[in-house]
């Protein structure tokens, strides 16, 4: 006789929390709902509002990502008008704060939410360091972090001097020495051009560690989903397309994006063509065909293994991008153009995307005579997270299939990084 039976299981530290119900079939998990049962509904509260209002709300979405919120946010709003010009100078200040909180992020994650499942104790220190470093970076030219507003349509409302681009480089060169005397024992130049898996294994640190722990225990090749990448967002260092394991098509259209609500949860079930896509570190450097996760993929496939291996080395790939950008600055440009219209009397709709920590991030708005028609939010865990059927499951149900336990079927779960009060906003 089949053994079928099911547990409930309330999942925290994912920036909110999420009820999972895990049911079994035989010994192994068959099929993982997912809840979400709290909501903020901001999009609703955005509604008749001032255009400007969401540039301060919005941020508040999250207190991790909130930063790519307000990016997400001046884009949409800049995208309503018909012509708008943004100057270098701004573009690359735009970029690089959003990078930063994407590094501080993943740092977080690592420290704090992976290793504790797997080792059972935090490395508060070392993710509170890196925290600190960036959360430095950004404020040099955003005033503040977490819940700036400093990017407004036009550009953006800071005009750093030469000492405070001194100051930025010196902190992501710290971070740098950090990523090579404790996460990756190595040069980071020399691993960001490694083709092979094998030569980040035999390196010392606190990921290498992790990664021989997972294939030693011989579950570095479970939590695979079905190969399916996308990517909306494209700046100065990710690219936009989608791919089915290697072939790449880097043109896509938010026409074909599919949003539904679901009865008894407050998260969107999100779809492209009616298929459920992977967004994320790891989609992000399948676009970009890091020979390094290449690699991984090709040996493991869309496992936890590569997983953690993208999220983690988009890190320090990010770190010294952002250290190239900061060198492209020309202080000399104007950080802000006045746009051509008015947007206190601004009719129009427009739409953004922008890469988050945990994948495409997309803001949707409709403006009428400079007020909010309406307003909507497709959030990278609602990508990772759609809540599939049995027959056709979402990305992390997916990848949760065939766990032994819930314990590990959570730690592939939190391999996507999940966020909460994104997630529901």
């Amino acid at each position: 006789m089949t053994r079928k039976i099911t547990v409930e299981k309330l999942i925290e530290k994912i920036e909110g929390e999420a009820t999972l119900k895990f049911h079994y079939k035989e010994d192994v998990i068959d099929f993982v709902d997912i809840l979400f049962t709290s909501t903020r509904g901001i999009e609703k509260i955005l509604e008749g509002r001032a255009a400007e209002d969401a540039l301060v709300i919005n941020p508040r979405v999250c207190g991790i990502c909130g930063h790519a919120h307000l990016i997400a946010t001046v884009q949409a709003l800049e995208a309503c008008y018909e012509n708008l010009t943004l100057s270098p100078k701004a573009k690359i200040i735009r970029d690089l704060t959003r990078h930063f909180e994407l590094i501080q992020n993943h740092f977080k994650w690592f420290y704090l939410t992976l290793l504790p499942l797997h080792t059972g104790h935090q490395e508060v220190a070392k993710a509170a360091h890196i925290s600190r470093l960036m959360s430095q970076a950004i404020a040099f030219l955003a005033g503040q972090y977490p819940h700036n507003s400093y990017a407004i349509t036009g550009g953006v409302t800071c005009d750093p001097t030469p000492v405070e681009i001194l100051q930025i480089d010196h902190l992501i060169a710290e971070a740098i020495r950090f990523f090579e005397s404790e996460v990756v024992c190595a040069d980071t130049q020399t691993l960001m051009g490694c083709e092979r898996v094998e030569r980040l294994l035999s390196a010392k640190g606190d990921l290498p560690a992790l990664l021989n722990d997972l294939i030693h225990q011989k579950r570095h090749t479970e939590g695979r989903s079905f190969d399916r990448f996308i990517v909306f967002g494209e700046d100065s260092y990710f690219k936009r397309g989608k791919a089915i394991k290697t072939r790449i098509q880097p043109h896509i259209d938010e026409r074909y994006l599919q949003i539904s609500d679901n009865s008894d949860s407050f998260a969107k079930n999100v779809t492209y063509k009616h298929k459920y896509y992977e967004v994320g570190p790891l989609s992000r450097a399948m676009l970009l065909k890091t020979p390094l996760i290449k690699d991984a993929h090709r040996r493991y496939g869309d496992s936890l293994l590569s997983r953690i291996i993208a999220r983690v080395c988009e890190s320090i790939r990010l770190l010294h991008h952002t250290r190239v950008q900061l060198a492209k600055l020309d202080l000399s440009q104007p950080s802000w153009i006045a746009p051509e219209a008015d947007i206190r009397q601004l009719s129009g709709s427009g739409t953004a995307a922008v890469e988050a920590a945990r994948g495409s991030l997309i803001h949707q708005v409709s403006l009428k005579e400079g007020k909010i028609a309406s307003y909507t939010m497709i959030t990278p865990t609602q990508w990772n997270l759609s809540r599939g059927t049995p027959e056709e499951p979402g990305i992390a149900q997916k990848a949760m299939q065939g766990a032994e336990n819930e314990t590990f079927a959570e730690f592939i779960f939190k391999t996507f990084d999940v966020c909460s009060v994104c997630t529901t906003h």
